[in-house]
């Protein structure tokens, strides 16, 4: 097979083993869109209504409802003007019937807040350092991710580790990423810089040291930082890291306008289980642009790789 093909199976069956590890996000988007009777409200209007007419019928307190999360799960639904299909008919209340009945999608909508802090009242990192079961399961699912992001990594970026002296990987898990780039480029030292729950767990690997501390409080120096899932720290970042040479990789999914690429179904998936479990989001080139703008990174270029996520590669300004 030549390489495209070779790149276009790889995509496809990279994508259908994400839809069948999260299909269920599906259904618990459905079970938000039934207890907010978004059907009901399309049946009454009659006809194609828009986002704010929804949020309107949902909520009469402006504040207190959360119109982008909405937004965010009606785009896995539907599209952008709002009419019920064959299916939703079956979501309405006063059918007979009706196949609604079945967490906390809903409560994000009209309360604004992620749904794991509803769930189990509070954040995810505090249940992971209060329960050593639970940090356990949670650590073995982002290594699940860490492998994806590990192959992305080394597959696309090459050219970019090949000069990379010193990595900080912030906020990294427990074992795999850093210590399979320092593997394959042994003459990058390597730092593992998270939580002290996390590095209390993590085994030691050559060319490698595990530092505990808090991203949003400080990052050790470095020359090079990668982060997956970064917002408040790039400031942070640029505190650290120096001007002449310096930069940030992120690995990242990066959500297409037109949702019509081999990953967006998957994109939008991830971008509900942030809301699940997070405040974050996943986020398009021109929300990234903003947030690299904020941070005082403007300057930066995305790599794209046969892969469901990218590498944003990002400068400090001077």
């Amino acid at each position: 097979m030549e390489r495209k093909e070779l790149d276009e199976a790889r995509m496809q069956g990279q994508t259908e083993i994400w839809w069948y590890m999260f299909s269920f996000v599906d259904s618990m988007a459905l079970k938000s869109v039934v207890e907010l009777r978004i059907a009901d409200i399309k049946h009454f209007h009659g006809v194609v209504i828009t986002l704010s007419q929804i949020a309107s019928c949902i909520s009469d307190d402006l504040a207190s409802r959360d119109i982008t999360t909405l937004a965010r799960i009606m785009k896995f639904l539907v599209h952008p003007l709002y009419d019920l299909t064959h299916s939703s008919r079956w979501l309405l209340h006063d059918t007979k019937q009706t196949l609604a009945p079945m967490h906390y999608f809903s409560h994000c909508i009209k309360e604004c807040g992620p749904a794991f802090q509803k769930a189990h009242r509070r954040e995810i990192w505090d249940l992971a350092s209060e329960n050593p079961g639970f940090n356990g399961l949670f650590n073995d699912g982002m290594e699940c991710i860490a492998k994806f992001v590990t192959n992305a990594i080394l597959l696309g970026y090459k050219q970019g580790l090949s000069s990379v002296g010193l990595l900080v990987n912030v906020g990294g898990e427990t074992r795999g990423l850093i210590s399979e780039i320092v593997k394959a480029y042994p003459h990058i030292k390597g730092v593992n810089f998270n939580l002290p729950h996390a590095i209390s767990m993590t085994p030691a690997f050559n060319g490698v040291s595990h530092i505990a501390g808090d991203m949003f409080c400080a990052i050790p120096n470095a020359e090079t930082v990668i982060m997956k899932d970064c917002v408040k720290i790039l400031q942070i970042c640029k505190k650290t890291i120096p001007r002449e040479n310096g930069k940030v990789i992120m690995v990242e999914i990066i959500l297409k306008e037109d949702g019509i690429g081999v990953f967006d179904e998957i994109g939008f998936i991830f971008d509900l289980l942030m809301i699940a479990h997070t405040n974050g989001k996943e986020r398009t080139e021109v929300e990234w642009k903003k947030i690299l703008e904020g941070g005082s990174f403007s300057h930066y270029k995305i790599i794209n790789i046969p892969d469901l996520l990218s590498i944003i590669e990002a400068y400090p300004d001077g």
